[in-house]
């Protein structure tokens, strides 16, 4: 009897080259507005600027970067009219995929939104009062848990395009919460959406995710203004 191994794919170095620096632009590691100069970026990476250019070239088509033809590349400002725009977005994509999701989902994907809830909550109880987008594992499994929401929706292009929404935002949502005077209760706010798609109430589950997008938006907007 022989054995045959399974050989996982090895990730591109351009993906991991953007993978790396979405989550630095994310988290703030690189300021809005600021320069993205190439040796700095292979000094700190250690990657040749050819898979550093494709990677740029794919955060620029995931609105992360903008590419300038005499500057070269830049992390994206930030302002209210561009997160409006990115909120806006989500509410006419999120909850479209979300009910679609619920129309299509089966037992398995119920016990994942489950499962990605459940993490997200231990988490939570964990950090305690603070502003929970700050911590980085909170973050990842926020993401998953929006994203196992809609996971069931049949148009890879809804899902895709609400992913790309997302990571927008997330510059938006920890930018904010370093200045928010009072933490935001989210947790309730993901119970209340976790229930009503568990229960397939897609009307009740895309409402509800509506008020919660346009809660973060009432939030970053207050606070950019206050900033200004």
């Amino acid at each position: 009897m022989t054995t045959i191994d399974t050989v996982t794919p090895a990730v591109p170095i351009a993906h991991q080259a953007a993978a790396q620096l979405r989550r630095d632009i994310i988290d703030g590691t690189f300021a809005p507005g600021s320069k993205l100069k190439m040796d700095v970026l292979q000094s700190l990476y250690g990657f040749s600027s050819s898979p550093l250019r494709e990677a740029l070239s794919q955060l620029a088509q995931e609105g992360l970067v903008r590419a300038d033809a005499r500057r070269g590349f830049r992390v994206t400002p930030i302002s209210v009219p561009d997160f409006r725009d990115i909120a806006e977005s989500r509410l006419l994509i999120d909850p479209a995929a979300l009910e679609k999701s619920i129309d299509a989902g089966d037992e398995e994907w119920e016990s994942s939104v489950v499962a990605s809830y459940y993490r997200l909550e231990k988490v939570e109880q964990r950090l305690g009062d603070g502003p929970v987008v700050l911590d980085d594992q909170w973050a990842e499994l926020h993401k998953q848990f929006h994203m196992t929401l809609i996971a069931a929706c049949p148009s890879e292009r809804l899902r895709q395009y609400s992913s790309r929404l997302f990571d927008q935002a997330e510059r938006y949502r920890r930018a904010s919460a370093l200045h928010r005077r009072r933490p935001r209760n989210k947790s309730r706010e993901h119970e209340a959406i976790k229930d009503a798609t568990l229960e397939r109430d897609a009307d009740r589950a895309c409402e509800l995710l509506r008020q919660h997008i346009s809660r973060t938006l009432q939030d970053v907007e207050n606070w950019i203004r206050s900033a200004t």
